[in-house]
């Protein structure tokens, strides 16, 4: 938001150095994040006209003589809009000027122009950097005093706001007037909004129906007739230009005028295209075509609010006009509109059509009902006077529903408690006062009763009173106080700390951490399983702000997948990537479960091409090795068991187990769940439930002593059913006391295996703890554990 200083003058009278006023306005939530001198013009005067020569050699230049206070001269001037007695801008030999033709700045000299010497010129706006307008010359004001310097006419200095999105009424030169008068103790003069009533009563020429006054609370319209359309005075077209926005015509600029200086948007319709003589303000129809004021054409739906007449829209509400009622240079009678509608509605349509708008911004965020009669007067008297229109007697205001202000209580200790340092009941009245509140005493217990002005809509209850009590009296005041106490410990989640083991774990393993939204889409979700998507474990979000954030995510593979496919866009080498972090279950009867998840992935290849050879590609055994050596920091060894995950390969996933509680899950993600994220490669993932390790990170961990004694190594190959697992045979083996450990290093099925076996070959570790094993021992429980394995599974020794 840019105001002009010497716009904000007319309200408010500005005491203090502007860098100071810059400083207390940033200070009290107003960033000023860029202050702007408009002039800086040197050698540049106002002049008069005092007489208009013929040139001798050209028939379209001329020679006015004109006044420079106290002195005359005459120069060479080929404006066709130039005329005697008129008050212009003259610069003299030495001005750093604009050229109109090519935007470059030069310095002026002297020029002898068709035999005539001209020392100095006449300018338009463009040689003065004021606009795009050089046609002809800049015509000030008759006012203008000759000889003054153009920088002390003209000159100013634009304060450029950030401003947040709950202050609306600071989208206004007349909200930050009185900001500005709250923080330096002046008075707010607004301006006079009183005009000559000549017209018929309107009532008897136009009605309006508010059929949604949910969307729309209050529709003011006025009516102006016998309007010339012509250029804005020099005034309003400097500050508009200053303001950020371009000067069109007395009517345009009346419009975006009224609403730089309210914060109220208005538009205009041309009233003799109005048809049957009544506004309807409606929903629109689902597939309604329109054609804006840009031409386009553009389908309509039912979240959408629309200003009719009997034959259909005239506008989008709050965003564009119609092409069908547009003003144009034949139109003579204004139907002038001011209304309050639903900021919601406004934001959906406006980003729906994607039209964009200083209007939809106000309304976006929200603006008083009580402004569209003030603002819709204030509009009608300018058009009254720079148009010379006819003003209709009254205005129309429709407004169903009036929103009553209630009061809100405030007291001195209520103000201590949430600022730290106490105020009087005189200090909290004059601050809220100072903002336009009106303050009744309630008690005698310092109490007061405190009812915001109308263009507050952001102050609702007493939190927001006291903030702006600390605002205006200034945050800067509020004392510096140390805690009294040392800071209390907080104790980590246990939860939390294993996420942060798990997280510097995998960064030390070579993987690098993601971070995503929470947020996802039903697509998203769909993707990442072959099965159906179980939508009654879905939380999806009441009001998403866009269609690709409807839901919480209920698992983090989507996320990961997504940045493996984005990834891949730019390297084609290793990639392991890992979040850790929430996902989100609903509960039937209850508040969603937040449950801490883990989830990798490993694609590419696993090792570096190098002088070794070229680098080998990941596989399934990457991403179990990554499981283990995590879990080996609690000591756990996991059992990797069958599993049956809709988004993993069929035959190459395994559930991971402990002490058989499942934790999670490993395997190649789905051909067909890669398909949908366009990625070409294997991709091998693990998932980890955090909540559900976390029982077996605790606890402490038992130290075994190097064994003193020798260990005997046997191998045994087996011919088994090709239904046994590696899990059950080692199940069996490890049961035996003397076995410390137990290792498959073979399997084989092919021609020198019947049908329906296989060959798994195992190497057996054998100990004790206690003496040298010998090998009748060793022997006799080989023995025992053929036997075992035969009686199971039929297994036979390979000869």
């Amino acid at each position: 938001m840019k105001v002009p200083i010497n716009w904000l003058k007319e309200y408010v009278d500005i005491t203090i150095p502007l860098d100071e006023l810059a400083r207390k306005l940033t200070m009290a939530g107003f960033e000023v994040s860029d202050i702007i001198t408009i002039g800086g013009w040197q050698n540049v005067v106002v002049a008069q006209v005092k007489a208009i020569n013929p040139h001798p050699n050209a028939d379209k230049l001329r020679l006015p003589t004109l006044d420079i206070g106290g002195e005359e001269i005459t120069v060479v001037c080929g404006a066709p809009n130039l005329a005697l007695g008129d008050k212009v801008v003259f610069a003299k030999v030495g001005a750093v000027m604009t050229d109109a033709h090519t935007g470059k700045k030069e310095t002026l000299k002297a020029a002898r122009i068709r035999g005539v010497e001209s020392c100095g010129m006449v300018c338009s706006e463009r040689e003065l950097g004021l606009s795009d307008a050089h046609e002809g010359i800049m015509v000030l004001p008759a006012d203008a005093p000759a000889g003054m310097a153009l920088d002390e006419y003209m000159g100013d200095v634009v304060f450029d706001f950030e401003l947040t999105p709950n202050r609306a009424d600071c989208l206004s030169v007349i909200g930050i007037a009185r900001e500005t008068a709250a923080l330096t103790g002046q008075t707010v003069h607004l301006p006079d909004t009183s005009y000559e009533e000549k017209g018929e009563a309107i009532e008897g020429q136009i009605t309006i129906d508010i059929q949604a006054p949910d969307l729309c609370p209050r529709y003011s319209a006025g009516l102006v007739k016998n309007v010339t359309i012509a250029e804005s005075p020099a005034w309003m077209k400097q500050r508009l230009t200053a303001a950020g926005l371009r000067p069109i015509n007395n009517l345009v600029d009346v419009t975006n005028y009224v609403m730089l200086e309210y914060g109220q948007p208005l538009h205009s319709f041309d009233y003799d295209r109005i048809r049957g003589k009544k506004i309807i303000v409606r929903r629109a129809s689902d597939y309604e075509p329109f054609t804006t004021l840009d031409g386009n054409q553009r389908e309509l739906n039912s979240g959408m609010l629309v200003i009719s007449d009997v034959m259909g829209a005239v506008a989008v509400a709050g965003v564009m006009g119609g092409a069908n009622s547009e003003v144009t240079e034949k139109t003579t009678s204004i139907l002038l509109e001011a209304a309050n509608f639903n900021a919601r509605s406004i934001h959906y349509t406006g980003r729906t059509l994607g039209i964009p708008s200083e209007a939809c911004m106000r309304y976006e965020r929200g603006i008083s009902r009580e402004l569209t009669r003030i603002a819709l007067k204030r509009a009608v008297q300018l058009l009254v006077e720079l148009g010379g229109g006819e003003a209709a007697q009254g205005i129309l205001d429709e407004y169903p529903e009036k929103l009553d202000r209630k009061p809100v209580m405030i007291s001195e200790t209520e103000v201590k408690r949430c600022l730290g340092i106490g105020y009087s009941a005189g200090e909290i009245t004059g601050a809220l006062e100072a903002l336009g509140c009106e303050c009744q005493p309630a008690d005698s217990e310092g109490r007061i009763m405190v009812t915001a002005p109308y263009w507050r809509t952001d102050l609702n209850i007493t939190v927001d009173f006291i903030e702006e009590v600390a605002r205006v009296i200034g945050y800067d005041r509020i004392p510096m106080t140390l805690i009294g106490e040392p800071i209390p410990a907080i104790d980590v989640p246990p939860v939390i700390g294993v996420k942060r083991d798990i997280v510097r774990r995998l960064a030390g393993f070579g993987m690098q951490e993601v971070f995503t939204y929470t947020l996802t889409s039903f697509d998203m979700i769909r993707r990442i399983s072959t099965a159906p998507v179980d939508e009654s474990v879905l939380v999806k979000v009441s009001n998403p702000m866009t269609a690709d954030q409807e839901y919480l995510r209920p698992s983090l593979r989507m996320n990961v997948l997504a940045a493996v496919e984005s990834n891949r866009r730019y390297e084609d080498g290793g990639i392991r990537l890992f979040e850790a972090g929430k996902v989100f279950i609903r509960q039937p009867d209850d508040l969603p479960d937040e449950h801490e998840m883990l989830c990798g992935v490993i694609a590419g290849v696993s090792k570096a091409r190098s002088w070794h050879g070229e680098g080998e590609p990941s596989d399934f055994y990457d991403a179990k090795g990554m499981v283990e050596g995590l879990l080996a920091k609690w000591g756990i060894i996991a059992v990797f068991e069958k599993s049956a995950d809709k988004g993993l390969h069929v035959s190459r996933q395994a559930a991971v187990t402990i002490d058989g509680t499942p934790v999670g899950v490993i395997g190649e993600v789905h051909p067909a769940v890669l398909a949908r994220f366009d990625i070409d490669e294997p991709v091998y993932l693990f998932e980890i439930d955090v909540a559900a390790l976390l029982p077996f990170t605790s606890g402490l961990r038992k130290c075994t002593p190097l064994p003193r004694f020798p260990s005997v190594i046997r191998d045994m190959a087996l011919i088994i059913d090709t239904g046994v697992t590696h899990r059950q045979v080692t199940d069996i083996v490890k049961k035996f006391s003397l076995v410390s450990d137990v290792e498959i290093f073979d399997v084989y099925a092919g021609k020198q295996v019947p049908d329906g076996k296989k060959s798994m070959a195992y190497r057996l570790i054998y100990q004790s703890a206690d003496h040298t094993l010998t090998d009748k021992e060793v022997n006799k429980v080989q023995e025992q554990i053929l036997r075992v394995l035969t009686k199971e599974f039929s297994a036979e020794l390979r000869g």
